[in-house]
């Protein structure tokens, strides 16, 4: 017995010296966060500025010293807008990774996401497609408002707005699309509204002319277009073209400089929602004003324009992964994943309160309605408004 006590010492000693796990991770290994986004593909725009977002969060978190004394490495894949390659490139990352970022395509995002729940990887989805947590998965949790979130809150402003009858056209190929379509169906009669004209259309569709003959037929007061990429800006330039007086609702995936640069001055006046982070200028001084402009300002200074709704989802995502790993004291991925159901954190997209049966965190009540007024979204009177209560009941 005598003659073991050395030998154990020494085991104790070499384990410290890894950092106390016996796997043989040492302390200063990197804490390595997979990102799976769109680099190529038609959803290149979106996916690139989460990139750039996510980036900038792991820069910033490791000019701080890191996380549990480790710096943080990115592994980042291209799904190529794609779900099939989705699926290819978190197999790839998925043995070195300790949690995940994106995709931000929905379709890409619900290929890769029954693959992490298996694995039992901690995964934070950039897409706001409803189906990703409904019903729940325990290692599954979105970053974005929900499709349904934009659509009851779109409901909200357009009864305040006194509109009772509308029109909807969605991307029949888009889950997104279709996910923001069924809920705003659904949840019409609770707002009194009525929908005459329901129309579905392809991501591919380049003429959205029959769409607006049918608007311009029918009783609708606004026209709510459910689209990402391509069709969000050829949709607009075709409304404008087509002298349609109905006004044209555009959800936040039209939220950016993709949108608003090919707009030009034909976007004036236009109505587009948005996060609340995106007009975080507009809000008044608080902590959420100020978790905005730590992530607003610098990014604006790297990249010479404003962060677009979708880094704003993958700054969010980074920051909630951050602190779930303060919080577990841990890479443990169960660890990670109990320490997200229990998180309440203000972020530049509003205040998450995940829980074991809501795997979204946000409400409507942090999703912006907007003007464009100069090349710039503008809350509306109405949404000022309600962020000013949201901001300041959330603290």
């Amino acid at each position: 017995m005598r003659r073991l006590l050395p030998s154990l010492a020494c085991m104790v000693l070499a384990l410290a010296a890894c950092g106390g796990n016996p796997g043989g991770s040492g302390a200063q290994d990197p804490i390595k966060v997979g990102l799976v986004v769109s680099l190529t593909g038609n959803y290149t725009p979106l996916g690139s500025e989460d990139k750039k977002a996510v980036e900038l969060a792991v820069e910033q978190v490791n000019a701080q010293g890191g996380l549990l004394g480790r710096k943080v490495e990115l592994v980042t894949r291209d799904d190529k807008t794609a779900p099939d390659q989705g699926i290819v490139a978190y197999n790839q990352i998925k043995g070195e990774i300790d949690a995940l970022i994106g995709p931000v395509f929905s379709n890409s995002a619900l290929a890769v996401e029954p693959l992490a729940q298996r694995d039992k990887m901690p995964y934070l989805s950039l897409a706001p497609a409803q189906e990703q947590v409904e019903p729940i998965k325990s290692y599954i949790f979105v970053t974005p408002a929900l499709s349904s979130m934009y659509a009851e809150r779109y409901l909200q402003y357009i009864q305040a707005q006194g509109i009772k009858t509308i029109a909807v056209g969605w991307d029949s190929k888009s889950a997104y699309s279709v996910s923001g379509h069924k809920s705003m169906v659904e949840l019409a009669p609770k707002y009194s509204v009525k929908i005459a004209v329901d129309e579905p259309y392809e991501t591919t569709n380049s003429d959205f002319s029959a769409m607006f003959q049918h608007v311009r037929d029918s009783a609708a007061e606004a026209l709510v277009f459910w689209g990402s990429g391509a069709p969000g800006v050829t949709a607009a330039k075709q409304y404008v073209a087509s002298g349609l007086k109905t006004p044209l609702f555009l959800t936040a995936s039209q939220a950016s400089k993709l949108w608003l640069e090919p707009m030009g001055s034909a976007s004036e006046g236009m109505t587009v929602q948005s996060a609340i982070g995106v007009v975080g200028d507009h809000l008044p001084a608080g902590k959420q004003k100020q978790i905005i402009d730590q992530m607003a300002k610098p990014y604006q200074q790297k990249h010479g324009y404003p962060p677009p709704q979708f880094a704003q989802d993958g700054y969010s995502a980074s920051l909630l992964l951050f602190e779930a790993i303060r919080k577990a004291n841990s890479t443990d991925k169960t660890k990670i994943q109990q320490a997200l159901e229990s998180m309440d954190l203000i972020t530049p997209n509003g205040r998450f309160r995940y829980s074991p049966t809501d795997h979204s965190g946000l409400s409507p009540e942090f999703i912006s309605v907007n003007t464009v007024q100069n090349g710039q979204f503008v809350p509306t009177d109405w949404a000022k408004e309600q962020l000013t209560k949201t901001v300041t009941a959330s603290g």
